[in-house]
C-alpha cells in the first residue's frame, strides 16, 4: 500500500477529571511509531459530538476508540457522537483501547461492538485493556506493565493495518450492497 493509513484515535469520555487523554496519548504514541500510519487524536471534549466529529471520522481510514467503562457500558456522549455519523464508519476497521476497574473496560467494548456492526464498521477482536486504569500508569503516563501493553498495542495495530488494507481493496473491487 502506497498511501498512508489515516487513523483516528477517539477519546470517548468527556467527563471532568477523565483519564482518557492519558490512555489515548499513550496509544497514539505507539501508533505514530508506525510509518504507515498518520494519527489524528479526536477528543470528544474538544471536537463536539455531532458534525465536527462525523467529518473527522469521515477522513479516517480506521479508528481506535479509547473508552472507559461507566456502569458496565460505554459513555453516553460516545454513543451520541457515533450516532452523528451517517455512513462515515462504513467498511472501516475499529479497534478498542479500554480502561476501567476490574473489567478493564471490556464490558464497554462488548457493548460497542453491536452498535458499530450496525453501522457496517468492522470491530477488531484484539483489544488493549487497562484494569484499574489510574493505578496502571505511572506519573509520566507510562503503563506500569509496559512490555505487556506494548505487545497488546502491537497486535492491535498489526490487525488494524491488515484490515484497513483488506477493506480498501474490497471497496475498490465492489462496494457493499452494489450489484455484482
Amino acid at each position: 500500500m502506497t498511501e498512508n493509513i489515516r487513523l483516528a484515535v477517539v477519546v470517548g469520555s468527556v467527563r471532568e477529571g477523565r483519564f482518557g487523554p492519558v490512555v489515548a496519548e499513550w496509544f497514539a504514541d505507539r501508533a505514530r511509531r508506525r510509518p504507515e500510519l498518520s494519527v489524528d487524536v479526536v477528543d470528544l471534549a474538544d471536537t463536539g459530538l455531532d458534525q465536527a466529529f462525523a467529518e473527522r471520522i469521515g477522513l479516517a481510514d480506521a479508528l481506535v476508540v479509547v473508552t472507559p467503562e461507566y456502569n458496565h457500558s460505554f459513555p453516553g456522549p460516545l454513543k451520541t457522537a457515533i450516532d452523528a455519523t451517517s455512513g462515515q464508519l462504513r467498511d472501516k476497521p475499529v479497534g478498542f483501547v479500554a480502561y476501567g476497574g476490574m473489567s478493564g473496560g471490556l464490558r464497554a467494548v462488548e457493548q460497542l461492538r453491536p452498535v458499530l456492526a450496525e453501522l457496517h464498521a468492522v470491530g477488531l477482536r484484539d483489544t488493549v485493556s487497562f484494569h484499574g486504569a489510574a493505578g496502571a500508569f505511572d506519573g509520566s503516563g507510562r503503563p506500569r506493565e509496559e512490555s505487556e501493553k506494548e505487545a497488546a498495542a502491537a497486535v492491535l495495530l498489526d490487525a488494524l493495518v491488515w484490515w484497513t488494507c483488506t477493506l480498501r481493496r474490497a471497496r475498490d473491487e465492489r462496494a457493499v450492497g452494489s450489484p455484482t
